[in-house]
């Protein structure tokens, strides 16, 4: 995976999405003497060989695409090695590139044959280029910048040209450097620019040390990773180190903070807080959260983790059950150095209780009379696997754990249901078949196609049909896999309608080969493993799930960007198609009632505080996501901090203003608890709109009302 993990490093080295950028050598090595070592020799072995003929004939006989490994896949492997090394053209220069060229039709023979000398060379003009980049840096960072100037810095130069000579780079790498000291002083006005000059120095020498460290198996796993990569998004190699080191990570007697992160716009970024995890429980970190610093313990040093690879941040993070980790955030929706915090988390255990399946009752106020909305949040498809290998008849899934909360919801006395789905990841197959189940009377529910194109279909395995009242199943972004299965059986039964933002897509399936099960029985070096994918999902009516995912009936706004985050975004990610539909009875279909029901929200949703208020949130955070350049100028910056937080407050107090409540005198008094949940509030409306068209709108009392 070291082609991801170069990129991570390239990125994580940016602030606010700010690019690694080349400069010119400085002749005489001085500020770099003692911090820089030889860089290893990078050559061929026999392992080498081995594995790459091996993940070579899998990837042929295998994948679901069973792609050719010929000049045409050479041509797209040479760009996403290249991508993966400098993903913002900002470490090699025009000319380098145009000699890189000259393999554009020899990497899939190095596939073939083992041997990487492409792309040893390749990685070596890259370390040459990054040693020049930081002599050029450390001298700039003897001098403290002139952060009056009015002039900007690009930071986004993914779709800009290569750079021409190393002049125009050493300009770009100026302005790289004002602004990553720009952006610390601003997040710590007090910090003199000799403190802010080191942390910068410390970053950039941590880079050049670990670039400088990689050996040939380093480099040659990335590359083997960057094939699987171009096949699709979903296949990788994982070499035997890193094998053992996800092993050791997945100890219990280590424990996290329960979020899963990556990198996105350049910065360790928080994909998803798992329910029942400490940062769940504590309830601040949020989704696109970036995480910037590290500490141990209440009193300990917090670590920048700018310019370290995600998986040495993840270390950090983890440890010891019950101890603490202090974590410094910037919010997703802030620019560098604005609402930065510090959050400290105790880690621990996955809470099962928590991560389970929760409900609630909404009360939904219409014409003087109240409609219960009974709401589950599903927050993954789950199952006790170990139990029910044992023969225990009690062992805890997803499906059964929904089974009994509508009991006691119906026995409450409901008129309608919303599950909901948002940022549910998927999970376990059988459990979203199994939940599907719950809301049809029977037939199929996914069709799964694999490489020979055989396709199997997956029935309901629930006999009858527990609930039949009026039901929205509402998704976001995040919501992926399993989720878009259960999501799309909904949809397509007509059975409940579909709310929220366009789902994430994921709709494939990887199988893991162990290399060394492949390999001579008188071999001695482990191999590796290889995750491809094999197979591909299927709705009901032969759409696929993959690419596309579920499109809501009824679209929300959200501040997720579509853009940035889900399955269409990644590289060679496998497209949307179709098969043949299977056969299944559809109720009624929904349109004239969706129709109706889109009329009502919309009228609704006007007259709405909150949801206008999240509407110009998603406004102002969209102006942001735009932005390609940044000012160099410390006080034009403070001022555009200064103006975005006015006009957040006044959002605010027109919120509160609307409905009758105190306003607020500074952002800074400002509790999580005073947002409201915009999102499921509509649905529970959009819900008892549906009730009432349906014939099941008489208001419900609670049997424990008088």
């Amino acid at each position: 995976m070291l082609r991801k993990r170069i990129r991570k490093l390239n990125s994580a080295l940016l602030i606010a999405s700010a690019v690694l950028t080349l400069a010119l050598a400085v002749p005489g090595r001085t500020a770099t003497d003692e911090s820089v070592v030889a860089s290893t020799q990078l050559e061929s072995n026999q392992r080498h060989y081995q594995v790459a003929r091996l993940v070579t004939k899998l990837s042929e006989r295998a994948h679901y695409t069973k792609t050719r490994i010929d000049n045409d896949l050479s041509i797209a492997l040479l760009k996403n090695y290249i991508d993966g090394l400098d993903n913002n053209r900002s470490f090699f220069l025009a000319s380098d590139i145009k000699a890189i060229n000259r393999y554009r039709y020899s990497l899939d023979n190095s596939l073939r044959s083992g041997d990487m000398e492409p792309v040893f060379s390749i990685f070596q003009t890259y370390r040459e280029r990054t040693r020049q980049h930081f002599d050029f840096a450390f001298e700039l960072l003897k001098i403290e910048p002139d952060l009056t100037i009015d002039e900007s810095f690009v930071f986004d130069r993914s779709d800009m040209p290569w750079a021409a000579d190393e002049q125009e780079m050493q300009d770009v790498w100026r302005k790289r450097v004002k602004n990553d000291m720009l952006t610390l002083l601003l997040a710590d006005p007090d910090k003199p620019w000799e403190e802010a000059a080191e942390t910068l120095r410390k970053r950039y020498e941590r880079f050049v040390k670990r670039i400088d460290n990689l050996d040939s198996d380093d480099v040659f796993e990335g590359f083997m990773d960057t094939f699987a990569g171009t096949l699709d998004p979903h296949s990788n190699y994982m070499s035997p180190r890193q094998s053992e080191e996800y092993r050791i990570q997945m100890s219990l007697s280590y424990q996290g903070i329960g979020a899963s992160l990556q990198l996105e716009d350049e910065l360790v970024t928080v994909l998803n807080v798992i329910p029942g995890g400490p940062a769940a429980i504590d309830g601040r970190l949020k989704e696109t959260d970036r995480i910037i610093g590290v500490a141990q313990g209440h009193d300990g040093e917090m670590i920048d983790v700018i310019g370290w690879m995600l998986d040495d941040v993840v270390q950090l993070i983890r440890g010891p059950a019950e101890t603490i980790v202090l974590l410094q955030i910037r919010p997703g929706n802030s620019m560098p150095g604005e609402n930065e915090y510090t959050l400290n988390l105790t880690r621990n255990k996955i809470k099962l209780e928590e991560q389970a399946a929760q409900s609630e009752v909404l009360e939904i106020s219409r014409d003087g009379q109240a409609y219960r909305v009974g709401v589950i949040s599903v927050p993954s498809f789950y199952q006790d696997f170990d139990a029910r290998s044992r023969g225990e008849a009690d062992y805890t899934s997803t499906s059964r754990d929904v089974k009994r909360l509508l009991g006691e919801l119906e026995e409450e006395g409901i008129n309608g249901l919303v599950v909901d789905l948002r940022g549910n990841g998927g999970g376990h197959l059988n459990e979203a078949t199994a939940l599907s189940g719950l809301f049809i009377r029977n037939g199929p529910v996914v069709q799964l196609r694999d490489t020979t194109g055989k396709i199997d279909v997956l029935e309901d395995p629930i006999p009858s049909q527990v609930y039949d009242g009026p039901l929205v199943v509402l998704v976001n972004r995040f919501s992926a896999s399993a989720s878009e299965i259960f999501a799309a059986a909904i949809q397509d039964y007509n059975r409940g309608l579909v709310i929220g933002q366009q789902t994430f897509g994921k709709g494939t399936v990887q199988n893991l080969y162990v290399l060394d099960q492949y390999a001579p029985r008188s071999n001695s070096d482990e191999l590796g493993q290889l995750t491809l994918t094999i197979g591909k999902y299927y709705r009901v009516t032969g759409d696929s799930t993959q690419n596309r995912g579920v499109i809501p009936d009824i679209e929300l706004p959200s501040m997720v960007d579509t853009s940035q985050f889900g399955e269409n975004t990644k590289d060679r990610a496998l497209p949307w198609d179709q098969i043949n539909p299977t056969r299944y009875r559809a109720l009624n279909k929904l349109d004239t009632q969706v129709n109706e029901l889109t009329r009502s929200q919309i009228q609704r949703s006007a007259m709405d505080p909150d949801f206008q208020y999240l509407l110009k949130d998603i406004e102002s955070i969209e102006e942001l996501r735009k932005r390609k350049a940044l000012s160099l100028n410390l006080e034009t910056r403070k001022l555009e901090q200064e103006e975005r937080r006015a006009e957040r407050l006044a959002r605010e107090n027109n919120r509160r203003k609307e409905l009758g409540l105190k306003p607020l005198e500074s952002l800074d008094t400002l509790e999580d608890d005073d947002s409201p949940d915009v999102l499921l509030n509509q649905a529970a409306e959009i819900l008892t709109d549906m009730a009432t068209l349906s014939g099941a709108g008489q208001p419900v009392l609670s049997r424990a009302a008088p």
